[in-house]
């Protein structure tokens, strides 16, 4: 054997004896970056949800006010209780009234049971309670109702971190204290996974301000109303209007793995949605499906020509019907009553019986001329 193919092969065992111990070294490595791995993500997870708790107040099924005084209760009654029916008709909300000094409004709406609420406080504060004044006073709290939207979308955006969204955005957060999923309030359940998906982006070094808005903005397509598809879709087509970053409308886009992730952001913010919307008493089914029984329900009885407003009470055994007069004369009364009736025993899911009135007003207004 030659100098030069001595080296060669002594270079050759060398060369293989140290491929094998850097091979071990490697699997070594490997696995202990996998032990530290998961043990690090618990700690990056358990920390973040420490992050999550929020003082923000939510909105359910039912609103309490307390009065001053039996009076005060008899005024909101009325005479032979026409105040107390004029207001439910006009505010769609079912009044409950006990021995206590306490009035309950209680409808699955939450924006209709706060706006009764809101328009109940005015009235009691005016002390003019008829039914004129309170169809009056209901009309313009119902009108308010935007500035209000604003005013809570401007605290959840505040409480997420979140400055400088455009005005229809902002509105449409505002609707989230009003809006639950699966039992969760959605505000609660967008501030609570903004902190949490913001710790790990910040643990982990993703990029912010990406995560922040993506959290914001994940469940924005549920209080849109005027648009088809699923949330996800309409969320996306939402914001895309209003000129969100592409990494954003992606978080969006892909929070329930419709579509595969683009980027560690989305990621985060589906991790960050799924310990929100999945840890132990967030969420319920029985009051989704309830909500959604209520509103087929009401969907089915304002479904028919002439009808202007329909409202479920009782957990929707009893159903309040409010028809044009102009449209829907008196001899049509009867028969419309038992056309909803007829439907909503072939389409509605219920329990019991539900007992259908159709209310027909006609009224006459002349106003003085001026002296």
């Amino acid at each position: 054997m030659t100098k030069e193919e001595a080296k060669k092969q002594l270079l050759a065992e060398v060369q293989q004896e140290l491929t094998s111990e850097i091979a071990k070294k490697i699997r070594a490595a490997e696995e202990r970056i996998r032990l530290t791995a998961n043990e690090k993500a618990r700690e990056i997870l358990v920390d973040a949800m420490r992050h999550g708790a929020t003082q923000y107040t939510a909105e359910y099924t039912v609103s309490v006010i307390k009065v001053e005084s039996e009076e005060v209760k008899g005024r909101i009654i009325g005479r032979e209780g026409r105040n107390i029916r004029a207001f439910e008709k006009e505010a769609g909300v079912e009044i409950e009234l006990d021995e206590t000094n306490e009035i309950r409004l209680s409808s699955f709406d939450s924006i209709r049971r706060e706006i009764a609420r809101l328009s109940l406080l005015k009235l009691i504060k005016d002390a003019r309670i008829q039914p004129s004044r309170i169809e009056e006073v209901v009309a313009q709290t119902r009108a308010q109702m935007e500035d209000i939207l604003l005013e809570e979308g401007k605290k959840i955006a505040e409480e997420c971190g979140v400055y400088n969204l455009p005005v229809e955005i902002v509105k449409l957060l505002g609707r989230f204290k009003y809006r639950t999923s699966y039992g969760q309030n959605l505000a609660l359940h967008t501030i609570e996974e903004t902190k949490i998906g913001v710790a790990i982006a910040h643990d982990i070094g993703a990029n912010v301000e990406t995560v922040r808005l993506g959290c914001v903005l994940h469940d924005i397509g549920k209080v849109v109303a005027d648009e088809e598809g699923s949330h996800v879709d309409v969320g996306v087509s939402v914001i895309k209007k209003h000129g969100f970053t592409r990494e954003v409308i992606a978080a969006v886009a892909e929070h329930h793995e419709d579509k595969q992730f683009s980027s560690v952001e989305s990621v985060i913010v589906w991790i960050a949605d799924a310990i929100s919307g999945s840890r132990p008493g967030a969420r319920y089914e029985p009051h989704e499906g309830y909500v959604e029984r209520m509103e087929k329900i009401e969907e089915i009885a304002g479904g028919f020509s002439g009808v202007s407003e329909a409202y479920a009470f009782q957990a929707g055994r009893d159903v309040r019907v409010i028809v044009n007069p102009d449209e829907v004369d008196d001899d049509k009364l009867t028969i419309l009553a038992r056309d909803i009736t007829k439907k909503l025993e072939r389409e509605a899911e219920y329990a019991g019986q539900i007992k259908v009135t159709v209310v027909r007003e006609v009224r006459a207004t002349e106003t003085t001329s001026a002296k």
